[in-house]
């Protein structure tokens, strides 16, 4: 097992560190005949590239399709994409060989393999998140053909929650209008001045991202251990940064009564329900209704304000991180939640083509 292979019919294998020569994936499982473009990669990587607030490591991430596709359709073979790595600053890190950073994963790392790549983080950096949106590109072509659409925003960032669907204030065209993709443009104001805050202290912040599935038919999910929201769970949590995620009322469901958080059904025969408490998901299948989940991130670990660490020899030091890196991660990782949830979502609906007669 080497972790780092996802799925199991529609399966997808990232490769790649962070300061290497470039990261990719291999798609194996894609149906042929899919119509796909280069430009159908590009479009997403061009949403997890930083914007103008971040000061963060940019680049222009330039997908290359390798293999698996020909005259524009998908051939049903292994689908290979790289991107070249272009814009490393390795020297950022020389500082940092010998000391496991607090909040990192080097210390980790290091204990399980013995031997680790310091620049960026390696293997563990976030940069490692273009592989999952180039592949979850493909994923997101083969659900539209089944009506299904995935749109995921940033609900909270640095303590200041945005509002939900139906209330007021929420605008889904918001979502991509600013830059930390919250769907309020007053809250995108009153993120951005934290945002600015926390920059000039050193520190940085976390957040919450909330996704949204709709189209999804009644029927997908494995059970009894791979259910739907199982595989969602791992999926999202498999996001570095991510510590936390729950559907529908989630925690909020441990404080209810079973007359409250069950979901009240409409009057119009069609099995449709007037709440969503389940978020969408019942015994690990799908009910039909619209699938909402939050994921909760942490605060972006490589912050420039001083704090202490521990070397290889177990001695203390005062380390500044240098380097190029995200205040917030959240608004990036709001594409990369909606690739996790694609690429789960197709690969259970192919499985779901072999459940009945």
């Amino acid at each position: 097992m080497s972790g780092n292979t996802f799925g199991e019919l529609f399966k997808v294998t990232t490769f790649g560190e962070s300061h290497g020569q470039a990261m990719g994936c291999v798609i194996d499982g894609c149906p042929s005949g899919l119509e796909l473009s280069i430009s159908d990669i590009e479009k997403e990587l061009a949403r997890r590239r930083p914007g103008g607030v971040y000061g963060s490591r940019d680049e222009k991430d330039a997908p290359e399709i390798l293999s698996g596709v020909f005259e524009g359709k998908t051939l049903g073979s292994p689908i290979a994409v790289i991107v070249r790595n272009t814009n490393q600053n390795s020297r950022d890190y020389d500082e940092l060989k010998d000391i496991h950073r607090p909040g990192h994963a080097d210390y980790s790392w290091e204990a399980k393999y013995g031997h680790r790549d310091h620049r960026g983080g390696g293997r563990s950096s976030g940069r490692e998140t273009l592989c999952r949106v180039a592949s979850g590109a493909v994923a997101k072509k083969f659900l539209a053909l089944h009506g299904i659409t995935i749109v995921a925003w940033s609900s909270s960032i640095a303590g200041i929650n945005q509002p939900s669907p139906g209330e007021d204030g929420f605008d889904l065209e918001e979502i991509e209008r600013n830059p930390f993709r919250v769907p309020s443009k007053l809250g995108a104001e009153k993120v951005s001045a934290k945002i600015e805050a926390l920059r000039a202290e050193g520190e940085s912040s976390g957040g919450i991202i909330t996704c949204l599935a709709t189209g999804v038919k009644p029927g997908l999910g494995e059970p009894i251990f791979d259910k739907l929201d199982a595989r969602l769970a791992s999926a999202i949590i498999s996001i570095g940064a991510c510590k936390g995620v729950e559907f529908g009322s989630g925690f909020a469901a441990a404080n209810l009564k079973g007359s409250e958080n069950n979901d009240i059904p409409c009057n119009d025969g069609n099995g449709k329900f007037k709440t969503n408490n389940c978020g969408g998901i019942l015994g690990g299948i799908s009910s039909g209704q619209d699938i909402i989940f939050r994921a909760a991130f942490k605060p972006t670990p490589s912050i420039s304000k001083r704090q202490k660490a521990f070397d290889k020899d177990g001695n203390v030091k005062e380390i500044a991180i240098k380097g190029r890196h995200d205040v917030c991660i959240v608004p990036r990782a709001v594409v990369v939640v909606e690739a996790m949830t694609a690429l789960v979502l197709t690969d259970f609906l192919l499985l779901s083509r072999c459940a009945k007669l």
